[in-house]
């Protein structure tokens, strides 16, 4: 019996709460995607009884409905004229998904949206950084050749306008213009600015007279939080000109407007707030280090004055434990204990994850953290989950009382982590103290956190021979039954729907079929039939065949995420195909640079019509 898409649609309404429980809902090629106010007004055990509802389960703060290609994007017409909702997209979901979370997670995505897309560039730095000041001190005279001064400056660029490109990611994050943005950050470590890594050595700082303002002329260099925050507000500033502004003088007047007022701002009040929090901190800091406890404290905190851009500061205490006759500086070791924490997190997530994209940015981070530079790991990985970085906390909180405990102490400054060893005056209690602070940040971060969206990583498919025409490819049955057969729509190695990497389609919850691991990157029409659905995102295809036979071709797991990027569609919804013909390309290396297995799922969604389903190859 067909089904009834409005009765399905008023059930699903009447189980969730009715409208006003509804924030935003959209469909995906499978899924009625939905963002609910109040998950307490679900009726899970009805809404799992619905006709038509074949699964749930709810992730990334959507409630999402299973209902199958070809029958989702009928019952969600039927649920918006149920609702009189507008029609709105899987981004729109994924906005209001992410308005319905605590405002500190909302922070956390943030710093970790904008930090994301920078990451290749500050890992190479930390890497590159870390082992050129290794290398200056074993070897001093190297410290001194001009190849030691190309590599640091090669090294050191991306740390030294980290503002720059933070702002021009930020500003796309924040959705203002990526260039202004990049003005902003470029203002903040402008040449006439006195440099914030050096200006503790200067005894009278030069300010501006702005109004009633008194502006001190310091650079934000190594600064996160402060170019953000004045990003946010260019972005603010700029969306609302644009509204008002005529359009004539738009082009002109709202990005003058924008730059000067939000310059203004950061330097009147955001910047001198940040300088107030530094000198508190800094006060702070130089009464806690001198107990264990104490020590401990810092330990823990280090690392929040890393993700602040505060952490340079400390120069100012280890300088003056220096100049004491016969001082050490006993703060290094809790900067270590921190930093190794960090790297025993992030080491911890790299490992664990089965996510490629997560390892690939994890692995290389946590070693740039090991050597001393740990923005990579914090900002890319251990604040971005959040878990990981608490364990980091732990880790380092223990690793600085031990090293107050037994008097660690260092002869210079600069340098943290495995260089550490080089300035360090009892290298086995160091040696405990970074086993300590990354050992248990990194049992911690394996215990704490756990990868939300489990990706396995499929097998390499066995080689296949390449045949020669589109005639061939589709003349090879993957799929039997009493309608017809179902022919191979792409090149690769078949294997059973149930080791597809995904458990929707694993556990048959959209019918049965197959999985074929592609050689190719063309998907032929495996029956003369209609395209009864197009995915949006252009990696997922529906077709009605022979005795309403309904097969889904979905190209990859989980690749609605990259929005159609690297999928070519030549079909549209309501055309006629016939077999062997071309359907779709995708791009496999995008797919796998993105994370994602490639795996082609091939699924008759409605295999419980029909008696004596026969899957696999050769069949």
């Amino acid at each position: 019996m067909a089904l009834n898409y409005r009765k399905c649609a008023e059930e699903i309404v009447s189980h969730i709460g009715g409208r006003d429980n509804i924030a935003q809902a959209a469909h995906c090629a499978t899924r009625l995607r939905l963002v609910i106010k109040d998950n307490g007004k679900i009726d899970r055990a009805a809404l799992e009884n619905v006709d038509g509802v074949k699964g749930m389960f709810e992730n990334n703060g959507q409630l999402q409905l299973i209902i199958g290609t070809g029958t989702v994007n009928k019952v969600y017409a039927e649920f918006l004229s149920v609702t009189g909702m507008s029609e709105a997209t899987k981004d729109d979901v994924k906005a209001a998904a992410a308005a319905q979370q605590p405002v500190w997670k909302r922070m956390l995505k943030a710093l970790g949206d904008v930090f994301v897309p920078i990451l290749p560039a500050i890992v190479a730095s930390g890497l590159m950084m870390g082992l050129i000041e290794a290398l200056g001190k074993v070897y001093p005279e190297f410290a001194n050749t001009d190849w030691y001064g190309f590599l640091d400056m090669v090294a050191n660029t991306a740390f030294a306008y980290l503002p720059v490109i933070v702002a021009v990611s930020a500003a796309r994050v924040f959705g203002g213009n990526i260039f202004l943005g990049g003005v902003i950050g470029l203002a903040m470590i402008h040449s006439s600015l006195l440099n914030a890594w050096s200006v503790g050595s200067v005894e009278i700082i030069p300010t501006w007279k702005l109004f009633v303002f008194t502006v001190s002329r310091v650079g934000y260099q190594g600064h996160v939080i402060p170019v953000i925050i004045a990003v946010w507000l260019m972005c603010f500033i700029e969306k609302r000109l644009h509204k008002h502004v005529p359009e004539m003088i738009d082009l002109f007047v709202t990005p003058l407007c924008t730059v000067l007022s939000t310059v203004f701002l950061t330097f009147t009040i955001i910047g001198p707030a940040f300088a107030q929090l530094e000198s508190w901190v800094l006060a702070g800091a130089q009464v806690l280090v001198h107990n264990p406890i104490g020590a401990g404290v810092m330990g823990a905190l280090y690392p929040w004055t890393v993700v602040m851009g505060l952490h340079h500061m400390y120069n100012v205490i280890e300088a003056g434990m220096l100049a004491v006759e016969g001082g050490l500086n006993t703060w290094m070791p809790i900067a270590s204990a921190a930093n190794f924490a960090q790297f025993g997190a992030c080491l911890a997530v790299g490992l664990k994850a089965r996510n490629a994209r997560t390892k690939a940015i994890a692995v290389p981070s946590s070693l740039s953290a090991a050597l001393g530079i740990t923005e990579p790991a914090i900002f890319g990985v251990n604040m971005r989950f959040f878990k990981p970085f608490i364990a980091g906390m732990v880790g380092g909180t223990v690793g600085a009382v031990f090293g107050s405990f037994t008097g660690i102490g260092a002869t210079a400054y600069g340098v943290t982590g495995i260089p550490g060893y080089l300035t360090i005056d009892k290298p086995l209690q160091y040696t405990i103290l970074l086993a300590l602070s990354g050992g248990i940040a990194f049992v911690l971060a394996n215990i704490l956190w756990k990868e939300e969206a489990v990706e396995a990583v499929p097998a390499e498919p066995t080689p296949v021979p390449v045949v020669e025409s589109a005639a061939e490819i589709a003349g090879k049955t993957v799929i039997r039954c009493s309608s017809g057969e179902i022919g191979q729509p792409v090149i690769g190695k078949v294997i059973p729907y149930t080791e597809i990497p995904d458990p929707t389609f694993a556990t048959g919850t959209l019918g049965q079929g197959v999985g074929i691991e592609p050689e190719d990157n063309v998907v032929y029409a495996p029956f003369d039939g209609e395209v009864s659905s197009v995915a949006d995102s252009k990696h997922a295809i529906g077709i009605t065949g022979p005795g309403d036979m309904e097969l889904l071709i979905h190209v990859g797991v989980d690749t609605v995420a990259m929005k159609g990027d690297g999928f070519e569609d030549f079909v549209a919804e309501g055309d006629k195909v016939k077999k062997g013909q071309k359907i779709m390309t995708f791009d496999r290396a995008k797919i796998k640079a993105a994370g994602h297995p490639e795996t082609v799922v091939v699924l008759l969604t409605n295999s419980d019509d029909y008696e004596n389903v026969q899957f696999g190859d050769g069949i």
